[in-house]
């Protein structure tokens, strides 16, 4: 199935587990499971400066962050450590992390999730 950019549904949330300013989550599907069954998110997030998601762990899961645009933070179970354009930020196996905008212009990233 083709999903063309403009017709994908982007959503606003606020303090994302428990960061600071909005995130905007442009879904690439909907719904887990919508592109094979182990997939529960598949979606690029944008942070504006300053803001950030806050810590989470991935105990059953695993997700993958593919920077895209920006410069950022993640903390990577424990320990920050940048991140640009290419960077890519495996957390599971019980492990936590964290992603701040730390530059001026917005964060883009794929986040996905699978089991």
């Amino acid at each position: 199935m083709l999903y063309h950019r403009n017709e994908l549904n982007v959503e606003t949330r606020e303090k994302v587990r428990g960061g600071t300013g909005s995130a905007a989550f442009r879904h690439f599907v909907e719904g887990k499971g919508a592109v094979q069954k182990n997939t529960s998110m598949l979606a690029e997030i944008t942070l504006p400066p300053g803001a950030s998601i806050g810590p989470h762990s991935h105990t059953e899961d695993t997700e993958f962050y593919i920077i895209m645009e920006g410069t950022g933070t993640v903390n990577d179970n424990g320990t920050d450590k940048p991140v640009i354009k290419g960077d890519v930020m495996v957390t599971g196996s019980g492990a936590a992390h964290s992603i701040v905008n730390t530059g001026t212009t917005p964060l883009v990233f794929h986040a996905i999730i699978v089991t």
